[in-house]
């Protein structure tokens, strides 16, 4: 059924472009728009269900995972190991992204003045160090579910589940309520996602309905190295993959296919959430892992679209001609290191952390207009780089910790409890 479900949202991503690709030539711009408006019902609707389900899924099954661990020292370095690889691939990716963008400067040669003149740069939240680090701890726990704030969702899921975890057998009913309604999310997740093709479908052939291929064309450098950057991303994530967790990193990228076209189809990380943790459970990776490692990974490991952040920004700079020292170069990154680390909490995010890093730097603020036109056909691709990333560093963290187990010696996911043990079962599963 996976595997017909893949292929199903293959052949919608196909149908999209086509489609799309047939109203941009064939309709006037402003029936085009109106067409893809209608087309964005569908997916904002599919969003709208994923994010329905988030929340409750993310909540659930990390308290359950945190609960079983039932030891605050493995819990702290499991904490340690993960942000340590966040940290290595954050510096990567930047470095990565730098590398690449003076090696190929898609900006030299670019008319930026005449692009720019065509409109003004977009309202963008501003970004804080102190507002984000204040925005880590959530005011009320239904606020945080209402405004599906994931971080804050985990630094409360922390402390209940080592609350839980240290009151052992006076909470056991409470553990076991939680692991149950965890099993409900999983199941609605299932049916949510049986619309994930149409939502594909809809996403793809809005945006090529709007902007047409053409406009990839005129971009071609930009869009076309930065997708090359990406490949030489996956291509050293996977070689990581390959010295932590061994042969069955080929197996992983298999595994997670779906979340990835997912994402890149819908350019959203958040909409493949459900369906990745699912997938890494079935690789083998135990819960309590999957679910504290992946929500964190979605704050503070998103690879691709911290590459996009220096990418962009350099491309902004050759385009307007400035040039850049290495010192300043490197100042850039640790300064895009640390703003990075907020994208979660604000809308638009890589848009954000652009905005703030061409004003920090005294670079034309209007350059953000450049990037517009293109940025949806570059967020697939960052979109799904950011699945693969978090993807790997939770494989990795598991093997570490000795809880990647062979799936062919695992019962599936329905069959065994939360924690990923197959002794776990809940009461409701023995009978």
């Amino acid at each position: 059924m996976a595997k017909r479900l893949f292929q199903i949202i293959v052949l919608s991503m196909v149908l999209g472009v086509v489609v799309g690709a047939v109203i941009h030539q064939s309709a006037s711009p402003e029936q085009a728009a109106s067409i893809a408006g209608y087309l964005k019902i569908v997916t904002d609707i599919f969003l709208r269900l994923i994010k329905m389900i988030i929340a409750p899924l993310v909540l659930t099954t990390l308290i359950v995972g945190i609960a079983h661990m039932r030891d605050s020292k493995a819990l702290g370095r499991v904490g340690l190991r993960t942000m340590l690889w966040f940290i290595g691939a954050s510096l990567f990716s930047l470095l990565l992204g730098l590398f690449m963008v003076n090696l190929i400067q898609p900006g030299a040669g670019f008319d930026a003045g005449e692009v720019a003149s065509g409109g003004a740069a977009p309202e963008v939240a501003k970004l804080s160090l102190a507002d984000f680090i204040t925005h880590l701890v959530p005011r009320s726990i239904i606020e945080a579910m209402a405004n599906n704030e994931i971080l804050q969702i985990v630094i409360f899921s922390v402390f209940a589940g080592v609350a839980l975890a240290k009151l052992g057998e006076k909470t056991a009913k409470v553990v076991e309520l939680t692991e149950e309604v965890a099993y409900v999310m999983l199941k609605i997740t299932e049916y949510v996602m049986l619309l994930a093709p149409f939502a594909v479908f809809a996403a793809l052939a809005g945006v090529v309905a709007t902007k047409g291929l053409g406009v990839i064309l005129t971009y071609g450098k930009f869009v076309g190295g930065f997708y090359f950057s990406l490949l030489i991303l996956w291509a050293a994530l996977a070689l990581a993959g390959r010295i932590v967790i061994g042969k069955r990193t080929g197996e992983l990228i298999r595994e997670i296919r779906e979340p990835v076209i997912i994402a890149f189809s819908t350019a959203s990380s958040e909409a493949a959430y459900p369906k990745l943790l699912e997938k890494l459970e079935r690789f083998g990776i135990a819960n309590r892992i999957a679910s504290f490692v992946l929500p964190l990974g979605y704050s503070f490991n998103l690879d691709g679209s911290m590459m996009y952040c220096a990418f962009a920004t350099m491309f902004i700079a050759q385009a307007y001609g400035i040039e850049m020292t290495g010192a300043q170069q490197i100042v850039m990154l640790l300064f895009l290191m640390i703003t990075s680390k907020g994208m979660a909490a604000v809308p638009r995010a890589s848009l954000v952390v652009i905005a703030a890093t061409l004003t920090a730097f005294n670079l034309p603020a209007e350059g953000l207009v450049l990037i517009l036109a293109v940025d949806q056909f570059l967020d697939m691709g960052r979109s799904g780089t950011n699945i693969v990333g978090n993807s790997i560093a939770t494989a990795a963290v598991a093997k570490w910790e000795g809880l990647l187990r062979d799936p062919a010696l695992t019962p599936p996911l329905a069959e065994r409890g939360l924690d990923g043990d197959s002794t776990q079962v809940t009461a409701s599963r023995r009978g």
